[in-house]
């Protein structure tokens, strides 16, 4: 029983002594700590003056990015007074001068072929041979006939004289005359119809060689020496392009319609420029040769001719193109680089660079582009510089220092490895943690 007191007795002050350690370990949690946000905040501020292993004058590390505190680099070109090209655009396809689908206009076996594929051939050239025999025996059968007939006429002709001197002996009736008369134009109409025969007969021989009526490149041929050819063949013997002069058809926007019409119907030339499909190389030059007569109403477009002397073989038939059409040629106009243009909710505008390297905002109006020049239409004059390169980061009153293109890429090379030596930094830092 005394023990027990004792061991009840000393339960309040085994209490308090456990109250007390918990209050301290409280403390010592509460000042760690604030040590620690004080130490932490430090080392920020340390960072964001430049100190404690920073990036230096100029710029600074905040929240792991690379900030530029003084004047953007930017490239820069002067407005210039110069001369622009205005060309209209078209997507167009060449096609030959002239296609022909070569035929034969007679009957019979295709005996030979005098041409090779992809042949270059001469208005006039004998390109294939069908079996003339049937038609020299036709020529022969129609030459006797006319032989036979002409002997009849000379007979009939012989005795309408005879008659006729016996008629002015009043020897025989004048109705004896009269038939040997019309026996005689008889005659003569069969005579006719035989030498008409006959000339048949000698043509369908001529066709017999069949020739070209044009020149040009013969394609591949449709059919095989040995087989029976008709003129109603649908493929007939060989396709035929002329590709010297070749075509260009392509179509513009009717809005261009008026210029192009009235250059034209004024006599003068307006050159034509084909490029490949990406629009990057130019293939040939020519001349517009005609335009077409309505606009396509489904389209909104007009159909263009153009015509490529084609001397080197460059344009091919069915072959996609851009023509562009050189519409007129504007001199002494204010030109920017197209680089410069910005665009914004109230329009184009460029950043004008002035004597003290700061940029202003100037709204332009510009008008038609040729390559990587576009004409001002207002609000810049030559000599005033614009830039070109950088402008994204830039306000209106931006401070600016003008670099040249090595420069800037020198700086790009260095923020990147900035960049890449921070992530390293980092990594290492993980590493030992």
């Amino acid at each position: 029983m005394a023990n027990d007191k004792r061991a009840d007795a000393g339960l309040p002050g085994g209490k308090k002594r456990s109250y007390g350690i918990w209050i301290v370990l409280v403390v010592l949690v509460a000042g760690g700590g604030l040590w620690w946000r004080h130490h932490v905040q430090a080392a920020a501020a340390a960072a964001d003056t430049g100190g404690g292993g920073g990036a230096g004058a100029g710029g600074g590390k905040h929240g792991g990015k690379f900030q530029m505190t003084g004047p953007m680099p930017v490239q820069v070109q002067p407005v210039v007074s110069g001369d622009l090209k205005v060309y209209v655009n078209g997507l167009g396809t060449v096609t030959p001068a002239n296609s022909i689908t070569l035929h034969t206009r007679v009957s019979g076996e295709l005996k030979n072929l005098y041409f090779t594929e992809g042949q270059t051939v001469k208005a006039g050239q004998v390109l294939a041979l069908v079996d003339p025999r049937p038609y020299e025996v036709q020529l022969t059968q129609a030459a006797g006939q006319l032989a036979k007939d002409q002997a009849a006429l000379d007979d009939a002709r012989i005795d309408q004289k005879r008659y006729q001197g016996l008629l002015d002996q009043k020897s025989i009736a004048s109705q004896q005359v009269d038939t040997q008369n019309a026996l005689v134009h008889q005659d003569e109409g069969a005579v006719k119809v035989d030498q008409g025969a006959v000339a048949s007969a000698k043509l369908n021989l001529v066709y017999t060689r069949v020739d070209t009526s044009v020149g040009g490149v013969v394609g591949l041929r449709q059919v095989d020496i040995g087989n029976v050819v008709n003129p109603s063949d649908t493929n007939g013997i060989v396709v035929i392009n002329q590709v010297q002069p070749i075509y260009v058809l392509f179509t513009i926007p009717e809005d261009n319609v008026p210029g192009v019409a009235s250059s034209l119907h004024q006599g003068q030339t307006l050159a034509v420029d084909a490029w490949d499909r990406d629009d990057k190389n130019k293939i040939a030059g020519g001349k517009l040769l005609s335009i077409d007569n309505q606009i396509d109403t489904a389209t909104g477009t007009l159909r263009i001719r153009a015509v490529f002397d084609n001397k080197d073989g460059t344009l091919f038939p069915n072959q996609f193109v851009n023509a562009h059409l050189l519409l007129e040629t504007r001199h002494n106009v204010p030109l920017i680089p197209s680089a410069a243009v910005q665009r914004g909710s109230t329009g184009t505008f460029v950043f004008v660079v002035d004597d003290t390297q700061h940029v202003s905002v100037q709204p332009i109006t510009i008008g038609p582009v040729d390559g990587d020049n576009v004409q001002v239409l207002t609000g810049l004059q030559p000599g005033q510089t614009v830039v070109t390169d950088g402008a994204d980061k830039l306000k209106d009153g931006s401070k600016v220092s003008v670099i040249t293109p090595q420069s800037l890429t020198a700086l790009s090379a260095g923020k990147k490895g900035g960049k890449h030596g921070n992530g390293q930094h980092h990594h290492h830092q993980d590493a030992a943690q």
